[in-house]
């Protein structure tokens, strides 16, 4: 069923190895952490502070009881305004640090959600293809969410907690019974291991609710960006119950998160019980024998309390940590993925004096299917040239090679001699313009769709670039003109507009070589005509490689290449071809009948 594929490993480990990898956007920001860590130690002495002034406070006002009950007791105002103080300082103290240190989330987050981003746009056309947006982004919006949990409650939770629980358990060993101290050691050890056993269980649970979330969004933006479609062939019922099945997989694996949350709940809340209660029994039994005072019975119980309210928190901690550690390791693994057109770390730039462009002996592959054989050919500076030939000869794969799409098999694509596999991405791409057969605009207004071929362009270039597309035109009829919203992939305007705004985009561009990849094939005749003018007023002393299926429109092309079954079967001018009377003959002849029909 389409879109309920699944890539959950229910038995894969959470890879704690991101944590290291964590570090360097931690010390960015050293200083800060250091001055957060601090404050944190700050706050757990003056919170092991406060019991030892409350047993003070209740000892001071039972000594004053037992020697004159009937006296007016005297309150330690002293004692109490220390209190308030120390409490207070524990209060601020965690505030200045969690301040301190939210900066230092903030830039990770930043940090690392640009760093996936820009390591995607960097993969191959390949994976593109095959990605689901949808779960995509939900990867990476959870990973970057997950990476702020991670980092602020790991170093300001767990670690304050334990921290604290050493001081109390010394405390407890050197003031009073050994025992006391067992007691917290023992309750803590069950507390910690109970949760990571059964959180270790559930997260099988949790990576099957992100996978069904994953796999709901995936659906419905797929059902939604392909909305016409949909309309086409009244499909809506179909949609709405192919994203009901996708749903009733989320909520199946949400019932099974639920359940299993109350069980590792109940079982905390087990442990917490039987602990307090044995340590306060504990206390009352030397109360009652006089080794111990009631501030010493109030200052166990304000200690039990101040440990296990933490440690309540710190079963919740865990289990969202271990959630969090799935979602920044799902992140991660995008980084992961290598690109199956690297660059190369010794790779020059590509410099474009001329524009020639060279295509030796090159051979093709793609899903182990043979698409180009031994393709032999050459563009000199400034000529246009034209490929066309039947769907599926490798028109459009040739374009795919020039901008180094993919990697070729064998043979070598050279411009201005410079063999393409050994430049930079960029500037092999900055130096070509290319028109595609369906140009995608993005959902803003139209003067920033047409300055994305520059975003630095003056305002005159603009305004020129339009003028080369023909498109002033048609912008002075738009009530808004240049603000005019487009909709999301162009939708509020018409193939020909869009096909122009590709071009004024790539005028904005000012490459050295252009290529049109079939830019007319999905027009009415009128709107062919508007496009070829501007791509007639561009091309002008320019190198250009012109894609096209309809043969009418390239020719006045200076040499044709016919292609069939990835190699050059027949090249020369229309005229030339025509009167070879060969592959490109039939196929001028098949247009021209069905057109003439």
């Amino acid at each position: 069923m389409r879109g309920m594929t699944s890539n959950f490993d229910p038995d894969k480990k959470i890879d704690w190895s991101v944590i290291r990898q964590m570090g360097p956007y931690l010390f960015e920001y050293r200083y800060r952490v250091f001055l957060a860590l601090l404050c944190l130690v700050g706050a757990k002495v003056a919170s092991v502070t406060m019991p030892f002034i409350l047993k003070n406070v209740v000892d001071d006002l039972d000594a004053q009881l037992d020697a004159n009950s009937l006296a007016l007791v005297s309150v330690p105002i002293a004692l109490l305004i220390a209190y308030g103080f120390v409490r207070f300082a524990n209060v601020v103290l965690g505030q200045i640090r969690d301040t301190l240190f939210g900066r230092v989330t903030e830039h990770a987050m930043r940090r690392v959600g640009l760093r996936v981003f820009k390591h995607l746009h960097s993969l191959d056309l390949a994976f593109h293809l095959n990605r689901r947006t949808g779960g995509l982004s939900r990867d990476i919006e959870r990973g970057t969410s997950g990476i702020s949990f991670l980092m602020r409650f790991l170093v300001f939770n767990i670690v304050p907690t334990f921290l604290e629980l050493i001081f109390v358990m010394g405390i407890l060993w050197i003031e009073y019974r050994v025992e006391y101290a067992l007691i917290v050691l023992f309750s803590v050890i069950a507390y910690v291991w109970f949760s990571k056993v059964t959180t270790d269980w559930r997260t099988q649970f949790i990576r099957e609710a992100n996978d069904a979330d994953n796999v709901s969004n995936t659906r419905a933006i797929d059902s939604l960006i392909n909305f016409e479609t949909v309309k086409y062939f009244t499909n809506e019922q179909y949609e709405s119950e192919l994203y009901d099945k996708n749903l009733e997989y989320w909520e199946q694996a949400r019932r099974k998160n639920r359940l299993t949350l109350f069980l590792l709940n109940a079982g905390q809340m087990l442990i917490v019980s039987i602990s307090m209660t044995l340590m306060l029994l504990l206390a009352a039994y030397d109360v009652s024998n006089g080794v111990m005072t009631i501030g010493d019975f109030v200052l166990v119980n304000a200690f039990m309390m101040q440990i296990f309210v933490p440690l309540n928190f710190l079963g919740f901690v865990y289990r969202e940590i271990k959630a969090s550690m799935a979602n920044i390791e799902k992140m991660f693994d995008l980084l992961k993925i290598k690109s199956q057109v690297p660059e190369s770390s010794d790779a020059s730039v590509l410099k474009v004096d001329h524009g020639d462009i060279e295509f030796n002996g090159v051979c093709f592959s793609y899903d182990e299917r043979q698409i180009i054989k031994n393709l032999n050919f050459a563009v000199r500076a400034g000529e246009k040239v034209a490929i066309v030939g039947s769907s599926g000869a490798g028109k459009s794969t040739v374009a795919k090679l020039l901008f180094r799409f993919y990697d070729i098999d064998e043979g070598s694509i050279r411009i201005d001699g410079q063999d393409i596999q050994t430049v930079t991405h960029h500037s092999l791409r900055s130096s070509i313009g290319v028109v595609p057969q369906d140009c995608v605009l993005f959902n803003t207004s139209l003067l920033e769709n047409v300055r994305y071929g520059r975003p630095d362009a003056s305002e005159q270039e603009v305004s020129e670039a339009l003028r080369l597309a023909h498109l002033d035109s048609f912008i002075s009829q738009l009530p808004n003109g240049l603000d005019t919203e487009v909709g999301e992939r162009g939708l509020k305007l018409s193939g020909g507009e869009k096909q122009r705004v590709a071009i004024a985009r790539t005028i904005l561009k000012q490459p050295k070589i252009l290529l049109f990849d079939e830019a007319t094939s999905s027009l009415d005749s009128h709107s062919e005509k508007a496009v070829l003018e501007a791509i007639e007023a561009v091309s002008k002393g320019k190198t250009s490689l012109m894609i096209a299926h309809r043969l009418s429109t390239i020719v006045n092309a200076d040499r044709i290449l016919v292609l069939e079954e990835g190699e050059v079967r027949e090249q020369g001018s229309h005229a030339e071809l025509l009167a070879l009377g060969g592959l490109y003959s039939r196929l001028w002849a098949v247009q021209q009948h069905e057109e003439t029909e």
